[in-house]
Order: structure tokens, then C-alpha cells, then sequence
């Protein structure tokens, strides 16, 4: 049996190590003691008692950042797993008992996802799982990504050309590119379209810092076919209602088309590329109960709409 000072070591050693993992994941001391619910001078001594005992710099200080050092990066992939393991503890032994009835999940996604691919997941996992706070977050780009390796996040559901090494990108639906005009438009009277036929009419496209403008520019200028964008503006949503007023044209992936827009549609997937949509975690992340289970529910089999094509 073990003595009480064996206990108190272990049950020391986890909050040190705990400690030691949020402050890691927020590069902030002040950052984990809220998440804590600590002071920050209590997580500060713990730290410190793991860097006495472990006789290592886990940290690097620099002003008001903190960063890992070698050794505190190699502590952290071994903690990481263990201290998870403990506080996901009794939701990992319902899960595997058949029971999912309490927990959180959190999901960062860009407002396509948000409003085009996981409304109807959200409401199937909603209805199986009641008890289980969803909490859903609109970010995108280097946002969301620090999200992910700050473990604010579960996951984020989103569409990746080129991912960092640290992140894994899982697709599970594509997308095609699709050009919209008005109905009256005289685009809309030709039986097939090419990129010169485009070419004389004004485009309607998403912010330049966006992947949908490079791709359009890569195509026409591959094709040395020049083009013009007539108005930049953010969001599918906005830029179907602009193409259906008759402020230009646009060329946007079929996935934020629902058929109820008084559009004509085109493919444009013989000149651009198709995207796909997936699942973005940090490598090394330990998925809980409730996550993996809304993974689940993200098959491509759970897809039926023709418009959200399961990636091959």
C-alpha cells in the first residue's frame, strides 16, 4: 500500500504537470490560471517546483511571452497525453460504457462550413447527445489555427491547400467550382462556357487575401486570358446577392449553393480546382468522447446532398 507521502507526490505532481501543460498551451502563466482557476503566483510556484525536480528550463522568458524550451517541448509531448487522460477520465469511462451524457465540445469553422456543411451534423448531434454544451467558433486562417495549437479547440472543420506540419488535415467532402450569373445574363444563354467567354464581364470575388481570389487569378493568367474584378466583397452569401442584382458575376465553390437562388450555374471545374472540406486538429491531440463521436457523424456516407460530393 502506498504511504501517504507517495500520494501527496503524485497528486502534487499532476497539478504541476497540469499547470505546466496549460501554460505551455497559452504561453501565458496568467492565461492557465484563469483557465485554472488559480492565481497566477500559484501556478508560477508550481512550475517552478517541476524545474527544480526535473533540474531542466522548461521555459524560455522573454517580457511578458513565455516560450518552451527543448526540454520543456519534450516534457510537454509526454505530460500532454497524461494529464488529458486524467481530466477526461470519467467521460472516456462513459463513453466506453455506452454512455455519452455530460461534456463539452468546441469547434472552430469559417462561415462556409458554419452555414453550408455542419448545420445538419450540429443538429443530429444535438438530438443524440443533449446533454453536451456545443460551442461553436467563427474564426479562420492563423486565428484558428492558434486556436488548434493552444487546445482552445477540439477541432475545426475548414477547407486546407497547404497544412503546417504541426497540423493534420483529414478531408471528407469536395467541392466544385461553379461560376453564377443572373438569370438574364447573357452567359446564361450559351449551352458551354470557356474562360474567354468570361473574361469581357466583371467579377464578383471574395477579399484578395482569400484562397478563391489566387486560384481565379492562376487560371486566366495560365491561359494568358485577362480578367477584372469589378467589386470585392466578403462572404457567399453577400456575393450571390450582388450576382442576382446584377452587380457582376462570380465564381464560387457549389458547396454555398443550396438551389434556391435565382442563379444561372456553371462548372468551372475543367479550369480551377476542386477544394474539399476536412477535419483540422493539431497532430498529437488527445480527441475526447464527444469529439470523436462528432468525427463520426462528419463520414462522407452521412452526406446525401448532391451538392456535397464524399472527397475520393
Amino acid at each position: 500500500m502506498p504511504s501517504k507521502n507517495a500520494l501527496y507526490y503524485k497528486q502534487n505532481r499532476l497539478k504541476q504537470l497540469r499547470a505546466f501543460c496549460h501554460t505551455a498551451q497559452t504561453g501565458s502563466i496568467s492565461k492557465a490560471a484563469e483557465r485554472l482557476f488559480l492565481s497566477q503566483p500559484s501556478v508560477t510556484l508550481q512550475i517552478q517546483a517541476l524545474e527544480r525536480e526535473l533540474a531542466s528550463d522548461l521555459f524560455e522568458r522573454r517580457g511578458p511571452t513565455i516560450r518552451l524550451t527543448p526540454e520543456g517541448e519534450v516534457l510537454y509531448n509526454l505530460a500532454l497525453p497524461l494529464v488529458q487522460g486524467i481530466d477526461t477520465l470519467q467521460e472516456n469511462f462513459q463513453a466506453h460504457c455506452g454512455k455519452l451524457e455530460e461534456g463539452e465540445l468546441t469547434i472552430a469553422a469559417g462561415e462556409s462550413a458554419i452555414l453550408y456543411i455542419l448545420p445538419n451534423p450540429m443538429k443530429r448531434f444535438s438530438d443524440d447527445y443533449p446533454g453536451i454544451r456545443l460551442r461553436l467558433q467563427n474564426v479562420t486562417g492563423r486565428d484558428g489555427l492558434a486556436m488548434l495549437r493552444a487546445d482552445e479547440v477540439d477541432f475545426a472543420v475548414g477547407s486546407f491547400i497547404d497544412p503546417p506540419d504541426d497540423v493534420s488535415y483529414n478531408p471528407f467532402v469536395c467541392h466544385k467550382p461553379t461560376l453564377i450569373t443572373p438569370l438574364d445574363h447573357p452567359l446564361a444563354q450559351k449551352k458551354a462556357l470557356t474562360l474567354e467567354d468570361i473574361s469581357p464581364y466583371g467579377l464578383i470575388l471574395p477579399p484578395r487575401h482569400l484562397s478563391t481570389w489566387s486560384t481565379v487569378d492562376v487560371a486566366f493568367s495560365d491561359l494568358n486570358i485577362p480578367y477584372t474584378v469589378s467589386l470585392e466583397a466578403g462572404g457567399w452569401e453577400v456575393i450571390k446577392k450582388y450576382v442576382e442584382v446584377g452587380l457582376g458575376i462570380s465564381i464560387v465553390m457549389d458547396v454555398c449553393l443550396t438551389g434556391e437562388e435565382k442563379l444561372y450555374r456553371y462548372p468551372m471545374d475543367r479550369y480551377l480546382p476542386t477544394r474539399s472540406y476536412g477535419i483540422i486538429m493539431r497532430k498529437g491531440k488527445f480527441l475526447s468522447p464527444q469529439a470523436k463521436r462528432f468525427i463520426d457523424m462528419l463520414d462522407p456516407r452521412f452526406f446525401t446532398d448532391e451538392e456535397l460530393k464524399p472527397c475520393r
